[in-house]
């Protein structure tokens, strides 16, 4: 018997246990690759002779690539099984990660950010559908956030672990750890995701039409801007730490560190807090997010409080499965586009936080700038959920109007 996300869910704890440690793992890979960069921000500067502004655009280049390749290969994946499709999304990311290590200039490493962008979205996407459809509806939540436990470990783990490494040597073994983790990914995923040959597959033309729903929109619309702050400010961490916090280069990977432990807290908080509110958790964690990012500039004068502010904003990451299991919802038969199209919002706020940071920091602002620049289109995407929750309201009133 197959749900409605087309997996069989046949597997004893232990063979689920190892499924979610295989996707977690290139959630693990994905978040490494996309958020080193923030923290070697100074080195990569210097050694391409650019700005880190500059640097910033690179960022948002990868971001680009996830808007771009999510709706595309989630499109296209509709025709394959996921494990295949899961494989294909690992080589991309793994090849296009070695080409970034290996990349003599400024303009050649953007277009190999934004290569390698392109199959996030669709990787998460199809792994958020695998783990929900392996546990009972009212769990799906917390296991779509033990899956994104790899993106978040990836924060505390994986990018302090990657800007030591890039400032011991060179940035550029950064990014090839980041293709070792997907090569990794492909091997556990042959060895431990079986192929499902009832897999109910979907229609790329049918996925399309059922995605063209208000509800849906509203929902991507939460995620591009509501997010957009988080990436705001841990976009420029590194040079608000030392900059305007005085603190030395050494506090970098600690601060990283701060940053992905709150996004675990998170993580699991807002799996939590959907299984229990549903999309009305969505709101309350939008204005947390708002209240967090006005107090970061406070923050920054000192290491001790500056580090207690990076966990805060870092807390942000709760939006991250509630949306997704929202998305999973309400898109009906456009699963597989829904799921993937939630991560290529995330990303449109991973390249506007930077772009709007930068603006800011370009026009002669602080550093620390970026927390009021964060918290106005935090508040921004909490007046789109107001408009998404009344739409999300009116079937119910609907239905109870005809009971009437």
């Amino acid at each position: 018997m197959t749900d409605r996300t087309g997996v069989t869910p046949r597997f004893s704890p232990r063979a689920l246990l190892l499924i979610e440690l295989t996707l977690a793992m290139g959630g693990f890979g994905i978040g490494t690759g996309e958020f080193a960069i923030m923290g070697l921000m100074p080195d990569v500067a210097r050694s391409l002779s650019i700005t880190e502004p500059q640097v910033g655009h690179v960022i948002s280049a990868y971001a680009l690539g996830v808007v771009v390749g999510a709706p595309l290969l989630a499109i296209v994946g509709a025709l394959l099984f996921r494990r295949h499709l899961l494989i294909l999304l690992m080589v991309v990311f793994a090849l296009g990660n070695f080409a970034s290590a290996m990349a003599p200039d400024y303009h050649a490493l953007l277009i190999y950010r934004f290569l390698a962008g392109l199959p996030h979205g669709a990787y998460f996407g199809v792994a958020s559908l695998v783990a929900a459809s392996l546990v009972p509806s009212d769990q799906r939540a917390k296991a779509v956030s033990r899956v994104m436990m790899g993106l978040t470990l990836a924060m505390l783990v994986g990018n302090p672990l990657a800007t030591w490494l890039g400032q011991m040597f060179d940035w550029r073994y950064a990014f090839a750890l980041v293709g070792a983790i997907a090569l990794l990914t492909v091997a556990l995923v042959t060895m431990f995701l079986p192929l499902n040959r009832d897999e109910v597959r979907s229609s790329p033309l049918r996925e399309l039409r059922a995605f063209n729903q208000l509800r849906v929109w509203l929902a991507l619309g939460i995620s591009s801007i509501g997010f957009a702050g988080m990436f705001c400010v841990f976009s420029y961490l590194a040079p608000t730490l030392l900059e305007v916090t005085r603190a030395g280069s050494g506090w970098i990977p600690v601060a990283l560190a701060a940053f992905g432990a709150g996004g675990i807290a998170g993580n699991i908080a807002g799996g939590w807090l959907f299984d229990r509110l549903q999309f009305k958790a969505v709101g309350w964690l939008l204005l947390w997010s708002t209240a967090i990012l006005l107090l970061f500039p406070l923050a920054t004068q000192n290491i001790w409080t500056l580090l207690l502010a990076s966990f805060a904003v870092g807390s942000m990451v709760s939006l991250a499965p509630a949306l997704q299991t929202h998305l999973m919802d309400i898109a009906e038969e456009a699963q597989t586009l829904a799921a993937a199209s939630n991560h290529s919002a995330f990303n449109v706020a991973n390249a506007l936080g930077p772009w709007l940071g930068g603006i800011a920091i370009s026009a002669g602002f602080s550093w620390n700038s970026t927390g009021f620049v964060g918290a106005a289109t935090a508040a921004a995407g909490f007046l789109v959920f107001l408009l998404a929750y009344r739409q999300h309201r009116m079937p119910v009133l609907q239905e109870v109007s005809v009971e009437k």
